[in-house]
């Protein structure tokens, strides 16, 4: 098998080489704490598209700074006690049409789908950050003088207040609740588990937004991680600030929020992958505590993954 990245026996006790913040902890909590103390005025809207035995709702909340952000939610017509499960989409994209949730919702899991703030769904951004505007959501707030306006912050605490809203719901069995989602929304999948401990199972999929320090080392720093190298080009051209933007940078990095993990985790990961190395999803799983499985595809990259779906299904059925 040809080898991009390390091989499996080293993948498997790396862990990691992106700067962790000396606050790391106060700062979550913080942020934590600021997104409980946020009215978020839930509302649920008809959704025009309908479905036999399925309710369909826009869900709008207010999260950090300000913005409304909007998730599809589908629930079982008259069930109650129903375990739950939030999607989370990749990386620009926005949640997946109504018709491809209708599975979940007809096999008895209510679904609330994310719109990432800022990317191609309902979901608002507020913007309001110092520093460069123009390419990518990792580098937003980047220049910054407050850390707490990186706009991937704000992405995570959405996904953690989502799922506490959920959760809220009397038709949902709080203690069933699940999550799910590839590229960014396997980076989405973990940052939810690890801010909110209550997920009973998450499954990423070759998450983004872990260890970027291994991603520039690597030369990988282009199509969905190119951000950060023109970052670099435009703003930090000698790299005298490389050690502080990577430390920064820090504060969204999964392998750092991954030992607050609490979910039983199932990941996949494509051993071929040079869009999201396998090296820096590992360095994210390497560090969760909590029982935890990988399904290893030696000879995919970043991609769709036979079989992967039908795993994840059987995976929350047994929540």
């Amino acid at each position: 098998m040809p080898i991009i990245d390390m091989p499996l026996s080293e993948l498997q006790t790396y862990t990691g080489r992106n700067p962790r913040p000396a606050d790391f902890d106060a700062y979550w909590d913080d942020s934590l704490a600021e997104m409980r103390a946020i009215d978020p005025q839930i509302e649920l809207r008809p959704a025009g598209f309908t479905a036999s035995g399925v309710e369909c709702f826009h869900l709008y909340y207010t999260g950090a700074h300000g913005a409304r952000v909007h998730a599809k939610y589908l629930r079982p017509a008259g069930k109650k006690d129903c375990p739950a499960l939030l999607l989370f989409h990749g990386y620009t994209g926005r949640s997946d049409d109504w018709f491809n949730l209708l599975g979940w919702a007809l096999s008895g899991f209510c679904v609330a789908a994310l719109d990432c703030r800022g990317q191609a769904g309902l979901s608002q951004d507020v913007g309001g950050v110092r520093g460069n505007t123009l390419h990518g959501q990792i580098i937003r707030g980047l220049d910054d003088p407050d850390a707490k306006k990186l706009l991937m912050r704000d992405i995570f605490l959405d996904t953690a207040q989502l799922a506490d809203i959920v959760m809220g719901f009397g038709e949902v069995d709080g203690e069933r609740v699940g999550a799910a989602g590839g590229s960014q929304g396997g980076a989405l999948t973990l940052a939810c588990a690890a801010l909110e401990p209550r997920i009973r199972r998450a499954a990423p999929c070759f998450p983004f937004l872990c260890d970027y320090q291994r991603v520039w080392e690597m030369d990988l720093a282009k199509d969905a991680y190119r951000e950060l190298i023109e970052h670099f080009r435009h703003f930090d051209p000698l790299h005298e600030r490389e050690q502080e933007i990577f430390t920064k940078l820090g504060y969204i990095d999964n392998q750092h929020l991954a030992p607050r993990i609490r979910a039983r985790v199932m990941m996949a990961v494509g051993l071929m992958d040079t869009i999201c190395p396998p090296s820096t999803q590992f360095a994210a799983y390497n560090k969760i505590a909590a029982p935890k499985e990988t399904v290893i595809y030696p000879d995919f990259g970043h991609e769709n993954l036979p079989e992967w779906e039908d795993k994840v299904y059987q995976f929350m059925l047994g929540m």
